[in-house]
């Protein structure tokens, strides 16, 4: 006890010189832990700051890309991909994220970023070949192809070369066989084609287009691509590209800066006369936000927070009136600072896209999360048990470790599906509609947490025990008008774009089924079927149909709305649904044996 009171002293006096004289070094140690508790939150703030400060820095930073040549330029430079204009930099990540899972490469025993691996391929692709930048899991693909390194998971071009013809051939077989009925091994075999002609393909410089339209009724073109006669480009623009990357092989790091200060120059004076479809300062921007990750380091924080009020949960017995406030007070600061990167992630999306929070499963995933974090602190506001807030971090934090999983198939911001490009009906029936599934998800956590502690701890006794139904109950109501007044929106805008309200398509029914099972705890309770326990063992129930409705219609393959079909996260929501059946069956347990009610 001694130990731990001398370092949050010292941290105490190191945070601030006005501290280091007050009576936090006199009295006895029943003085010093107060103070210590008194002064913990502004402490947990201030490392958070700190923290926060550093990712920001490491953001900005212009000279972190590369311990070589000068790449901050050239990672700006705008290139077209996936029906859309992005930096040189966000094509490189999501190729190599593509290809590899992760961001970066290992060359010669360092780790490098994408942008530097995408330029070696294009200037050295001898030596890009030997880079192990393809993941192979299936110990069968691996087999296949002689690669016998089971310590590993990442294989280059050269090692799997040898065996292209055998990939080819079983790749041809499997595509025989529809998606959902081949095994884990065609699957592997269809997916390593895929991302051995994608690698060709971004070798060979006929992706990403990185000839930029410079006048008016010019489109993007690859480098590699040819005139309507059938020559090799030979715009302003292809000239200036090549120029770069033949500087970049040269190693000549002076010319290499000249060229791509240059070549940016003639971007920002064509581009309005041209169709660059964005300016160098979004494209900057979108850099900037690659680095920072906010989305990233939010979810350690949400992480950080529900850790600190699992603490402070386990303080109440031994300190009520000390500990537990002051972990409390440190959760809500992290969650705060928190949901401010959150945001600050959720606005750049928004400014880079220029379309409303929810266009796809990504953004859904992290608009679920920023919706359900100030609806848990308002509730926390007036209850101050510390539930709500256990719960607004869980729920940040789960929802972006999805947000971080879906990303893995590449770019987030994709050109948005012909049927879907409506910013009206994207604010008005998407958002309105995933206001509902977050509503109905927080209700869900929060009746976890009343079972959970009600039946296992002591900590929700007297008013805790009465208050958290309520706020279930008073959450699910929300849930019920948002996703009625979602699923209304969406049929109008079914009859605007296909000429029907309703076609009993899975994703419809799924939004139904989330207003049914929302309606039908509200009657029940209202018509006395259930009570507290009720509620709360139904709104777990509610977790299953929203995360169906949510994810589960999209990976039927069938219907209007199969368009974000993910057959990896089958195994995820099975999962996820066999836990909250166990968990609404702990509600069950008789109320004598409710360890919380027993404390009364």
């Amino acid at each position: 006890m001694d130990a731990a009171v001398l370092v949050l002293r010292v941290g105490l006096a190191w945070a601030s010189p006005a501290l280091r004289h007050t009576p936090l070094q006199l009295g006895s140690e029943e003085d010093r832990l107060k103070k210590l508790a008194h002064w913990f939150p502004a402490l947990v703030a201030l490392g958070v700051v700190a923290f926060i400060s550093i990712v920001l820095l490491r953001g900005f930073d212009e000279g972190d890309l590369s311990r070589a040549m000068p790449l901050e330029g050239i990672a700006r430079i705008p290139v077209s991909a996936g029906g859309r204009t992005k930096p040189l930099d966000t094509f490189a990540r999501n190729t190599l994220l593509r290809l590899s899972g992760r961001q970066t490469c290992e060359i010669d025993g360092g780790t490098h970023p994408a942008i530097e691996w995408i330029l070696e391929l294009w200037t050295n692709p001898k030596l890009a070949a030997e880079r192990r930048v393809f993941r192979i899991d299936h110990p069968d693909v691996r087999s296949l192809l002689a690669l016998s390194d089971a310590t590993r998971t990442r294989f280059s071009w050269m090692e799997i070369a040898p065996k292209l013809e055998e990939v080819v051939r079983q790749a041809e077989l499997a595509s025989q066989i529809p998606r959902k009925k081949q095994d884990p091994f065609q699957r592997q075999i269809s997916d390593l084609y895929g991302k051995l002609v994608e690698y060709a393909e971004v070798q060979s410089l006929r992706t990403p287009y990185t000839v930029a339209p410079l006048a008016a009724g010019e489109e993007w073109a690859p480098l590699m691509g040819a005139d309507p006669r059938g020559r090799p480009l030979d715009t302003v623009s292809a000239q200036a590209f090549r120029g770069m990357l033949a500087s970049y092989a040269t190693g000549d790091s002076a010319d290499f800066t000249q060229r791509v200060a240059g070549y940016r120059a003639l971007l920002e004076s064509k581009a309005e006369a041209g169709n660059l479809g964005t300016g160098s300062s979004a494209s900057s921007f979108e850099v900037i936000m690659s680095r920072c990750e906010p989305f990233y380091q939010a979810s350690l924080l949400y992480l950080f927070a529900f850790l600190l009020g699992c603490v402070a949960m386990l303080a109440s017995p031994i300190s009520p009136d000390r500990w537990k406030p002051s972990l409390l007070r440190s959760a809500l600061i992290v969650i705060a600072i928190a949901f401010v990167l959150h945001t600050v992630g959720l606005v750049a999306r928004i400014y880079l896209q220029g379309r409303p929070p929810v266009t796809n499963l990504y953004s859904s995933a992290v608009f679920i999360g920023w919706v359900c974090i100030p609806l848990a602190l308002a509730g926390e506001w007036f209850a101050r048990i510390g539930v709500l807030a256990m719960a607004a971090s869980l729920i940040g934090f789960a929802t972006l470790v999805v947000a971080h999983n879906l990303s893995a198939s590449g770019d987030t911001m994709e050109m948005m599906q012909a049927v879907l490009d409506s910013n009206f009906w994207l604010a008005t029936h998407v958002v309105v509609v995933t206001v509902g599934y977050s509503a109905s998800f927080l209700a869900g956590f929060i009746a976890i947490f009343y079972v959970l502690g009600g039946v296992l701890t002591r900590l929700l006794r007297g008013d805790a025990m009465k208050a958290l139904p309520k706020m279930i109950y008073g959450v699910i109501c929300f849930a019920a008008f948002a996703s009625f007044v979602g699923t209304v929106l969406g049929g109008i805008w079914a009859d605007q774009s296909w000429g029907r309200f309703w076609g009993w398509d899975p994703k419809e029914n799924g939004a139904a089924l989330i207003v049914l099972w929302n309606l039908l705890i509200l009657h029940a309770r209202w018509g006395g079927m259930i009570r507290e326990r009720g509620v709360a063992a139904l709104a777990i129930a509610g977790n299953v149909v929203t995360a169906w409705s949510w994810f589960g219609t999209n990976m039927l393959g069938v219907g209007l709305h199969s368009y974000g079909f993910m057959d990896s996260a089958v195994f995820a929501l099975v999962t996820f649904c066999i836990v909250q059946l166990a968990l609404m069956s702990v509600a069950f347990v008789p109320l004598a044996r409710w360890r919380s009610l027993a404390a009364r």
